[in-house]
């Protein structure tokens, strides 16, 4: 099992709220979602509930090998909601959330599932790369956030009207005709995108978060082979450095609308034998 790993947080010295791990024949990737420094209801953070998720997740996923992939998803939020139920307030519009990427190997299949916005890449021996994103968080996305993109990144003016658009957002997540991520309820592992994929037909599989995909979901400079080139060629570090070199020529968001100049920003990429 060959696997690079790199995770950077959105500025120095700031908390990663992203986490990735890999064990023999499987790796997860959860991106927590950030409240642009709203109240969570939680003592514990954004940091530590995508960490501890996706540990426990890891853990699940590896020593239950016959139990399904979204089955393990409900276990281990079950089992975070009963690490803080009695502490924090799961209740909260605003509680700790996270997308959730996992990738299992079986002796003859790879298992795949995907919950929100990271990216799974799944580059076969003949060239053919499938990018697997779950949509929907986007999708509910478009429709509100015209107001933040109008406005330039990090003004005071775009940071009230981000607040605003999160703060809507929470009343589409994990509900029919929205989107799904993980979070409190563990229903939300049971609409989660999964599938399986011949192993003899791989020949590699990557783990993004969206900080890491900027430059071809977000800046249009770059396309799937092309990320997964320079993965294999220079692995991550290089990857999310490109990122940071851009995000920082528009810091302002006036070429490339977004909520944050920077992001926490994560890739795994994992060459099969």
């Amino acid at each position: 099992m060959s696997v690079v790993l790199d995770s950077q947080p959105a500025e120095p010295g700031r908390e990663n709220e992203d986490f990735a791990a890999a064990v023999p024949g499987a790796a997860v990737l959860l991106d927590g979602a950030s409240v642009a420094g709203a109240e969570t209801g939680c003592v514990h953070g954004i940091a530590w509930f995508s960490s501890t998720l996706g540990g426990l997740l890891l853990s699940t996923i590896t020593t239950q090998p016959a139990r399904p992939l979204s089955a393990c998803l409900t276990d281990s939020i079950r089992a975070v909601r009963l690490m803080h139920e009695d502490t924090c307030d799961l209740s909260y519009r605003a509680s700790p959330t996270s997308t959730v990427l996992a990738v299992r190997v079986t002796t003859e299949v790879l298992e795949y599932l995907v919950l929100g916005d990271s990216t799974l890449l799944l580059a076969d021996t003949d060239g053919k790369i499938d990018a697997i994103t779950d949509r929907r968080l986007d999708d509910v996305g478009k429709r509100l956030r015209g107001p933040v993109d109008a406005l330039p990144t990090g003004s005071s003016e775009h940071a009230a009207a981000l607040a605003e658009y999160r703060d809507a957002l929470t009343g589409h997540r994990n509900r029919p005709g929205g989107f799904w991520i993980a979070g409190p309820d563990p229903q939300a592992a049971e609409h989660a995108l999964i599938g399986v994929v011949p192993l003899a037909s791989l020949r590699s599989v990557s783990l993004l978060s969206d900080g890491a995909t900027r430059l071809v979901d977000s800046f249009g400079l770059s396309t799937w082979p092309e990320t997964l080139a320079l993965l294999s060629a220079s692995g991550p570090a290089e990857l999310i450095r490109l990122v940071r070199e851009v995000e920082a020529g528009d810091s302002e968001g006036r070429r490339w609308p977004r909520g944050k100049t920077h992001d926490d920003a994560t890739a795994l990429h994992w060459v099969l034998p």
